[in-house]
Formats: C-alpha cells, sequence, structure tokens
C-alpha cells in the first residue's frame, strides 16, 4: 500500500484534548444550523425582492473565493488554538449584537447581509486552523478516526438534531435562534481554549517573507504531490455536481415527482441519515481498501445514486438514492482530509487546506448556475443526470491518486511543529 493511499486502523483517545475538540465542533455546528436556518426567515420577513434574498447564501460562498487562500496562510503562522478561541469569541459577540438588534426591531438586510459577509470571513481563518490543529492533537495514524467522528458527530448535530429546536425558538421570537447561536460560539470557545497545547515552535522564515509568497509555496505543494493534486480536481467536479443538483433538488421533489414539501423534507432528513452511517463507515472501508480506493468507491456509489434520483421517477427511489449519496459523500469527506493532513508538509496544512476549500467552495456556485440553465433547457431531472456525470469524470481523475506516488514533497519555507501535552 503505498503513502497516498495508507489508513491507520486506530481510534483516537476522548483525553488528552480530542473530547473537548470534539464537543466545541459539535455544539458549533448545532448553533451554526439553528443560524443558518433562521436567516433564510428573517430575510423573508424583511423583504420580497429574490435577489436580495439570495444574496444572504451568495455571502456564504464570496468571502471564500476573496480570503480563502489567505486564511490558510494566516493559520499556518499563528497558533492555531488561540486563532481559534479568538475568532470564536468574536463570532458569538457579533451574532450577540445582531440578536440584540432584531430583538429590538431594527433587523435590516444590510445588517443581516453584512453579518453573514463577516462570519464566513472569518471563518476561512477557523476552518484552516481547526484542519492544521488536528494533526498536533492526534497521532497521525488515528487522524481517519478522529476525523470521522468529527464530521459524524458535527451532522448528526447540524443535521438531525438541530432542525426541531428552529421552530420552538421562533416560537419565544426571531431573536431567539440567534441568541442560542451566539451562546455555542462563546462555549465553543472556552473548550477550544482550554486545550492543553503548547504554542507553536518555528524555525526563522527567510528575510522578506511574504504571505504571497507562503500562499504559492502550499499552492505549488499541492500541485507537485500527484495524490493530492488529483483528489482535489475531482472534489472540485464533485462539487459541481453537487452544486447542480442541491440547488435544483426543491424542484426535482415537488415538481418532477409531485411528492410536495413532505418529500423534500424526507428526501433532506434521508441524505442527513445516510452521513451519519456514511461516519461510521468511512474509516473501516478505508482499512481494508485504503483511503484513495476509498474515494474510488465512495464516489462509484455517488454516480450510480445520482443515475437513480435522475432516471427513475419515484420517490422512493430518490429516498434509496438520497441515503447512498449521504452515505458515500461522509465516506469522501472523511477520507479526503484525512489523505490531505496526512501528505501534507506539517507546516504547510493550513495554506494546502485551504487550496481545498477555495476550489470547492468555488464549484458550489459554478454548478448551482449549471444546474438552474440544465433544469430549464433538459428538464428537471437533468441536474441530476449532469451530476452523475461530474462524478464520474471525478472518479476518472482520482486513478492516477492510486498509482505508486512520489514521496511527499518539503516546505519551502520555515518549519512549524506543535506540541501537545498529554
Amino acid at each position: 500500500m503505498t503513502e497516498g493511499t495508507a489508513a491507520g486502523g486506530s481510534a483516537p483517545a476522548w483525553r488528552g484534548g480530542f473530547g473537548r475538540l470534539w464537543t466545541a465542533a459539535v455544539v458549533s455546528r448545532f448553533g451554526d444550523a439553528l443560524r443558518t436556518s433562521a436567516l433564510p426567515l428573517l430575510a423573508v420577513s424583511l423583504t420580497d425582492e429574490p435577489l436580495a434574498i439570495a444574496s444572504v447564501t451568495v455571502c456564504g460562498y464570496v468571502p471564500w473565493l476573496l480570503f480563502g487562500l489567505l486564511g490558510g496562510a494566516v493559520a499556518d503562522r499563528v497558533d492555531q488554538r488561540r486563532a481559534m478561541w479568538a475568532v470564536d469569541t468574536a463570532r458569538g459577540l457579533l451574532v450577540a449584537g445582531f440578536a440584540l438588534a432584531v430583538g429590538l426591531g431594527h433587523a435590516s438586510m444590510p445588517l443581516l447581509l453584512t453579518l453573514a459577509f463577516t462570519l464566513t470571513t472569518l471563518q476561512t481563518l477557523f476552518d484552516n486552523a481547526s484542519t492544521a490543529l488536528l494533526p498536533a492533537l492526534v497521532p497521525r495514524e488515528t487522524l481517519g478516526g478522529a476525523n470521522a467522528r468529527l464530521m459524524t458527530g458535527q451532522q448528526l448535530a447540524g443535521g438531525l438534531l438541530a432542525g426541531p429546536f428552529v421552530p420552538l425558538l421562533l416560537a419565544a421570537g426571531a431573536f431567539m435562534p440567534f441568541v442560542a447561536d451566539a451562546g455555542t460560539y462563546l462555549a465553543a470557545a472556552a473548550l477550544v481554549a482550554s486545550l492543553r497545547i503548547r504554542p507553536p515552535q518555528r524555525e526563522p522564515r527567510p528575510a522578506g517573507s511574504t504571505l504571497r509568497a507562503e500562499i504559492g509555496a502550499g499552492l505549488r505543494a499541492l500541485w507537485r504531490d500527484r495524490a493530492l493534486r488529483a483528489v482535489c480536481v475531482a472534489t472540485l467536479l464533485c462539487n459541481i455536481g453537487m452544486g447542480a443538483l442541491i440547488a435544483t433538488l426543491v424542484l426535482h421533489v415537488t415538481r418532477w415527482l409531485h411528492a410536495g414539501n413532505a418529500g423534500f423534507a424526507a428526501a433532506m432528513t434521508t441524505y442527513s441519515a445516510g452521513s451519519i452511517v456514511g461516519g461510521f463507515l468511512a474509516q473501516r472501508l478505508a482499512r481494508r481498501t485504503g483511503r484513495v480506493r476509498a474515494l474510488l468507491l465512495g464516489g462509484t456509489v455517488q454516480t450510480a445514486s445520482l443515475l437513480l434520483i435522475g432516471g427513475v421517477r419515484h420517490l422512493t427511489a430518490l429516498l434509496a438514492g438520497m441515503l447512498l449519496l449521504g452515505a458515500m459523500n461522509m465516506v469522501w469527506n472523511v477520507n479526503q482530509v484525512t489523505l490531505m493532513q496526512q501528505r501534507s508538509p506539517e507546516p504547510m496544512v493550513g495554506r494546502i487546506a485551504s487550496a481545498f476549500r477555495t476550489a470547492s467552495t468555488s464549484g458550489a456556485p459554478l454548478g448551482a448556475l449549471l444546474g438552474g440553465v440544465v433544469a430549464r433547457l433538459y428538464g428537471l431531472n437533468g441536474p441530476a443526470l449532469l451530476a452523475a456525470g461530474l462524478f464520474a469524470l471525478a472518479v476518472t481523475s482520482l486513478i492516477p491518486a492510486g498509482k505508486p506516488d512520489v514521496p511527499v514533497v518539503a516546505p519551502e519555507d520555515g518549519a512549524a511543529t506543535a506540541h501537545v501535552t498529554r
């Protein structure tokens, strides 16, 4: 088994900090789900203009395109633990202030859009710092199990548990979901701040080193690694396909299948349930096949699922396809992130992670536009079939990653090593 496909078999210990990081991630995702469910409802109460309402979603993508690579470079320069709790504290205070404005009747679309843009901008630093911190918190051979537990817990909290709380909180007041979200940010910040990780020890950086040069070094490191390059391209193709599907799924369900709002809710719930199942399968598949082959398997099953969704005009086919799609999407995400963490030079994890996320984010809005065009020209099931074709291309592009690969490239700039007190 090559380095590009190796999979660790042991699970991370909950003690030593991982349990607190997991709790912080799950609590924060729960709050995020409350806020993202409440924001569109608040927007609809403020305006009937479709473009203004759609702009709320756009604000969740644009900061990644503008600041994603910068966030990765900064994450490699700073103490990731401090960056994470500082960002969560700032986000908690921002959302608390917004909740106060809503409660006092001062909510407006400009304020709502500013909040969405600012939170996502801060997220570009937080997410890249979190990805870089995990390899310093758990042994590298347990990264697969750690990522699986993190993503499964987040999906359970955000995909299933948060939903029933939204109407209860809204019944108490339009500001209550934002109060709850602010509380989860501050709780997560306290948990991350309590992690016992020594500040990273860094070699002096070359004279004249700039953030731009460091971003370039990270991008070159990603491009030179055959496995990471192939996975990055495949992930971009998959996200274009998922963007096309998700953007038009409500039309697929309510108009093509005539399954109504209940059918749409069932489809989304089934997808979330499948994701949780996939969280339990991801590391087991990686142990048996290696990470790249687990990605190949996940992509192949997702392609078949999308063909089922787009080709069979029945609600049962849709639910079966969404269940498999959610499960294999989690298998993909866990193994993609773990492979990236294991193969990236330690001082460049943040920058390489930001390149992955920037590519992912750019694919989703492009896919949404393509999905709308295809649905208009070829029918409401067209986006699912388009997604199937893109997933098939993604699987094909992964084939080079399964072949013998070059060693992990050495970093071009100063090293950064974080030490954990266990």
